[in-house]
């Protein structure tokens, strides 16, 4: 579970009664992407002939860029869940990470579903007792790639939901 009983305001847009603005969903759509994109190649290396993955990704930053409706993003993120099914591991949640940021376009709280499955993919693919260190890691790759516009918001839900996360943004 990532997604908060009570759905936050702040990452509701505006036209359904809530208080994010347009520019700032197609920043989080975008940010999602990269959080996954980063570990997906724990799920090529798995399944290099399945591009379902990489094609959620892709269509999450093709809405965000406006070239695809939400719709289209909302599907191709079924695709990649249903890729990681079968799978376990960091290859499981890096598809994962894939189909959180493809929903991005359709609900934006879905942003911190890609960055924290993307920390378990980090997680779960390190050597040893070392998982917590490249979460850690992972997590600090993140944050660096945040928008200055949406910082602080996402900052703000990460410490709001961390528990809901795994605690995946203890970094």
């Amino acid at each position: 579970m990532i997604l908060p009983k009570i759905r936050d305001p702040r990452f509701i847009t505006v036209r359904r009664g809530g208080t994010l603005q347009n520019d700032d969903h197609r920043l989080l759509a975008m940010w999602a992407a990269d959080c996954a994109e980063h570990v997906l190649h724990h799920f090529e290396q798995a399944r290099p002939k399945d591009d379902r993955p990489r094609r959620a990704i892709d269509l999450g930053r093709a809405w965000a860029r406006g070239e695809v409706t939400w719709g289209e993003a909302r599907t191709v993120a079924g695709h990649a869940n249903a890729a990681a099914r079968d799978l376990s591991g960091a290859a499981r949640h890096a598809a994962y990470a894939a189909g959180q940021a493809a929903a991005v376009g359709h609900v934006a709280a879905h942003e911190l579903g890609a960055a924290a499955y993307a920390v378990r993919a980090a997680r779960a693919a390190a050597p040893g007792d070392d998982g917590l260190e490249a979460g850690r890691l992972e997590c600090q790759w993140q944050r660096t790639q945040l928008p200055h516009e949406i910082r602080e918001l996402v900052l703000d839900d990460q410490r709001l939901r961390n528990e809901l996360c795994w605690f995946a943004f203890d970094c």
